[in-house]
């Protein structure tokens, strides 16, 4: 049941090294875009005064059960179905919201949803996390995420590496001041935004 992403393995200590720093203890953090489970577990355990909420397609649940069950974490709440190009959100409210590898995959529409959901969700001072590639207005996109880039879009023409400026003005109008953009390792970005 359990599946494996080789770039959860990679990237899993930066986004950890990052998350410890910006989210606070005792936190309700919801995770959108779970995918395998992996993120979930791996950092549930590592930040165990965090209850860390997972979520995917209501369909693409089976994973993170799995990690779950093996992880047996208190903190490791049981996945929710989320679908970004849905209104509506099973959860209510989340101290911090974390969404990894997860904007360059859904149609914009989800993306709008996701900044319009998280807007609502979080309380004043809220966190919201991302992580992935994104394109610069003042610079290239680098060739590996160009070649990326033409990877999604073939497989589905509504995803693609997004454009930062666009993603940073849709967030602002939704109340979310940027807090800090950082580069990672194979030219991802952690971003996060503070709801105002």
């Amino acid at each position: 049941m359990k599946d494996f992403a080789p770039a959860c393995e990679r990237n899993k200590d930066p986004i950890l090294n990052t998350l410890r720093r910006i989210l606070n203890q005792d936190s309700l953090v919801l995770e959108i875009g779970s995918g395998t489970g992996q993120h979930a577990g791996y950092f549930a355990y590592h930040l165990p005064r965090v209850r860390w909420q997972p979520s995917d397609l209501p369909d693409r649940l089976d994973s993170i059960c799995a990690y779950r069950n093996e992880r047996a974490l208190a903190n490791f709440l049981e996945p929710v179905g989320l679908d970004l190009l849905q209104s509506l959100w099973p959860v209510d409210h989340a101290d911090a919201v974390v969404c990894i590898n997860t904007v360059h995959i859904v149609p914009w529409r989800g993306v709008e949803n996701l900044l319009s959901g998280v807007a609502k969700l979080l309380p004043m001072g809220g966190l919201f996390y991302v992580y992935g590639p994104y394109r610069y207005s003042d610079r290239p996109l680098e060739p590996s995420n160009e070649e990326f880039d033409r990877w999604l879009r073939a497989r589905d023409s509504q995803s693609g590496v997004r454009d930062f400026d666009v993603v940073d003005r849709l967030a602002r109008q939704h109340g979310l001041t940027l807090v800090e953009d950082r580069p990672m390792p194979a030219n991802n970005r952690s971003i996060w935004w503070q709801k105002n």
